[in-house]
């Protein structure tokens, strides 16, 4: 992909991009949700393109769409490239969508000029990430890795639907799930470009990052009970309220992840009761969301905030309940992988911008089959699961050309060429 085509090529990425947005549930904002009609004529969309791009294209048993590029030999293992095409609920058009469009470009390019690279490329785009519909992520990843759960068949949506009666109706057989499932000796590695879904990116001024981690994540619900009482006939000193514990509770999350570089803590929701304005407080359900690169900075912020959280309680006389609702671990990309994204970066005379993933992606499951790389690029405003989300077309390109450099001078990971370009 010399430079002089990017203009025409982030053009083409940008009319694809806003095509899969016309595919959508709802008219104001971007909602896609797995196993619906949507979800079928976005495949069928971008099974066309893949098809475009001179791939072979299937739809496995958990529905994703999957092109594969034969490599210089028939039999060759697989680099898997993707993202998903699933959405949350009002989303922007670029969350997902961006990686499998700027991967099946980058095969286009290969393929307009004759290129078989000694690996066999596969490109997919993942039936569901977001886990709105069933409210369980990486549907499709995992069914990749090997690593899906069967009982999460009986799940069922807000229609009362369970996934197996979705997966019929969709043209698809729950009882063939396994066989989406990848061998390790048949990949040679995985990357996902993305974007940021934050600032950091804009904020230094660079198109493109390297991802080092997929944050791992703990969120919790916390109940604090005191006892709810008149608003004007019991003094301040005589309160047992448990919203003013619940603030210090919140102020308490921030602090302790705020002390700890690539840590995060959101206080995201909080539930009043009995919610009126003439009666004070008495009980608090809230939220609690901590993420951190690295497992040991979660696990320490947690055993600093429990006895905090135990002793505003206490001094608020309210009772305590937390319940861990959600646990999941860091996932490092491969140095080795992340060594080639950094010099494909350089190669553009950028500066190489090394920083986590707070949000969780399919390459946290895929890292279950093989070793995972990440490249993010750069989002207006760093915003994200919004209908305001925005990048540029010269951001487009710069991500495509990351891209298609790593793709063009991949090495597996014991440093040896497994054949020839042809």
């Amino acid at each position: 992909m010399n430079m002089s085509s990017l203009s025409t090529i982030s053009t083409g990425m940008l009319s694809r991009l806003d095509a899969l947005a016309t595919v959508s549930e709802s008219r104001n904002g971007l909602t896609r949700r797995y196993l619906t009609s949507q979800h079928r004529e976005a495949n069928d969309l971008v099974g066309d393109w893949m098809r475009e791009a001179g791939m072979r294209v299937h739809e496995d048993a958990v529905g994703n769409i999957i092109g594969r590029y034969e490599g210089a030999r028939e039999d060759a293992a697989a680099l898997l490239i993707g993202s998903h095409l699933d959405t949350v609920v009002m989303a922007g058009k670029y969350d997902g969508m961006l990686g499998v469009v700027t991967a099946i470009e980058c095969v286009h390019d290969l393929h307009r000029r004759g290129i078989r690279m000694p690996f066999a490329i596969e490109v997919v785009g993942f039936a569901d990430e977001e886990g709105v519909r069933f409210q369980s992520t990486y549907l499709g990843s995992r069914a990749i890795a090997g690593t899906f759960r069967k009982e999460l068949l009986e799940a069922r949506d807000m229609d009362d639907m369970t996934m197996a009666d979705a997966l019929r109706a969709f043209g698809l057989d729950p009882d063939q799930i396994d066989t989406a499932a990848k061998r390790p000796e048949d990949v040679i590695g995985y990357l996902e470009l993305h974007i940021e879904q934050g600032p950091v990116l804009e904020s230094m001024d660079e198109p493109v990052g390297v991802v080092t981690a997929i944050a791992g994540a703990t969120r919790r619900v916390v109940i604090l009970s005191g006892v709810a009482g008149h608003a004007g006939t019991v003094p301040m000193g005589h309160r047992q309220d448990a919203l003013l514990a619940a603030a210090e509770c919140a102020l308490a999350v921030e602090e302790v992840a705020a002390k700890r570089t690539h840590c995060v803590a959101t206080v995201g929701r909080m539930e009043v009761a009995p919610g009126a304005t003439n009666v004070i407080p008495g009980s608090v359900t809230f939220s609690i969301d901590i993420r951190a690169d690295e497992d040991v900075k979660r696990i320490e912020a947690l055993a600093e905030l429990d006895p905090w959280l135990a002793k505003i309680a206490d001094k608020r006389g309210c009772t305590l309940t937390v319940e861990t609702v959600h646990e999941a671990n860091s996932v490092a990309c491969a140095p080795w992988i992340a060594g080639q994204i950094e010099a494909a970066i350089a190669t553009n005379e950028s500066r190489v911008v090394r920083l986590p993933s707070g949000a969780g992606h399919d390459a946290a499951a895929i890292a279950d089959l093989t070793d995972v790389g990440m490249i993010f690029v750069r989002c207006a405003g760093g915003i994200s699961h919004n209908p305001d989300e925005f990048i540029t077309e010269s951001d487009i390109a710069a991500g495509a050309e990351v891209l298609l450099r790593v793709i063009e001078n991949f090495q597996p990971e014991d440093g040896s060429c497994l054949m020839d370009k042809t």
